[in-house]
């Protein structure tokens, strides 16, 4: 699409003002500033490059139409050679053939001219609006600009803006890393807290079961001294029965001791048993009992019977 010349012109005098402004002020413009306006002189520069491409592709555009013209005017010629000169239609079908290949290697370097006429065009829109969203960041970045400006008035220890935008990046990753470091120690103490809460629960239920444990060891306990004490009062129940078997035993075996030596002494014979033989003891007072009965009965069958009045 072609330039308007007020548009070449105030492009021309920003071009102008800007290599004035690069080579008066070079060493206090930001660089940032410098490099937008670098980025605008080669929107500038590239303009007037496509200016002049455009510029020769219209002269070839012309050239190839006064060409494509000639070929017509040639072609016509040709067909009227043809009719004139008929028996020489072999040579002139073949310089035909000829010019036509010719006329079509054109047609196709022509096709190929506005193919690249195109991508040219193509290329033109690209950079225009290139341009434009560079014009629009520096109209949006020119305010920043001027504060990184005043702040490094302000700020003597910066020398430059990419010293101060360093200093806030710095600042900036520190901030990051404390803050993560800062969600890390928070989740590390609720994870803590977790598990201290579960040692508190486990705590409580290891506890609880401590004392259901407790209370049946005192059940267990209170039952063990209700047994003790029933067979502790058993054997000193059993105790006092075999002291008084033991007791009536002795005397019994003494009994039985007496009355084997009375047995003795009224049969006028010496003890001939252990004086630990009770039962031998109470064998010989029986065998002298029976003797005893065996005898009375034998009186009382020997005695005569009283008749009754």
């Amino acid at each position: 699409m072609p330039v308007p010349w007020e548009k070449y012109f105030r492009l021309a005098l920003q071009e102008k003002l800007s290599m004035k402004i690069q080579g008066r002020n070079v060493d206090h413009v930001p660089p940032p500033l410098l490099r937008l306006l670098e980025k605008r002189q080669e929107l500038v520069d590239a303009d007037q490059g496509l200016q002049a491409q455009k510029e020769v592709f219209q002269t070839m555009k012309a050239s190839l139409k006064q060409r494509w013209e000639q070929l017509e005017q040639k072609e016509q010629e040709l067909k009227g050679s043809f009719v004139r000169f008929e028996k020489f239609l072999q040579d002139a079908e073949a310089r035909r053939s000829r010019a036509l290949r010719r006329a079509a290697e054109e047609r196709q370097l022509a096709g190929r001219r506005e193919a690249e006429a195109l991508q040219l065009r193509a290329q033109l829109e690209e950079l225009q609006r290139e341009r434009a969203r560079l014009q629009r960041r520096l109209w949006r970045l020119e305010p920043c600009a001027r504060l990184l400006g005043q702040v490094l008035e302000q700020l003597p220890e910066f020398q430059e803006v990419p010293e101060l935008v360093a200093r806030f990046d710095s600042l900036a990753d520190t901030q990051a890393a404390l803050r993560l470091t800062e969600h890390q120690r928070l989740a590390e103490l609720e994870e803590a807290r977790a598990r201290l809460q579960r040692l508190r629960d486990a705590w409580q239920d290891e506890l609880l079961r401590q004392g259901q444990r407790r209370a049946q060891l005192l059940e267990q306990l209170e039952a063990a001294r209700e047994r003790t004490l029933h067979w502790e009062s058993k054997c000193i129940q059993i105790q006092n029965t075999a002291a008084e078997k033991t007791l009536l035993l002795g005397r019994t075996r003494m009994a039985a001791l007496n009355l084997f030596q009375l047995v003795c002494q009224h049969q006028r014979r010496p003890p001939a048993l252990d004086i630990e033989d009770t039962e031998g003891h109470l064998e010989q007072v029986k065998l002298f009992i029976l003797d005893l009965s065996a005898m009375l009965a034998g009186l009382h069958q020997a005695k005569p019977s009283v008749p009754a009045s």
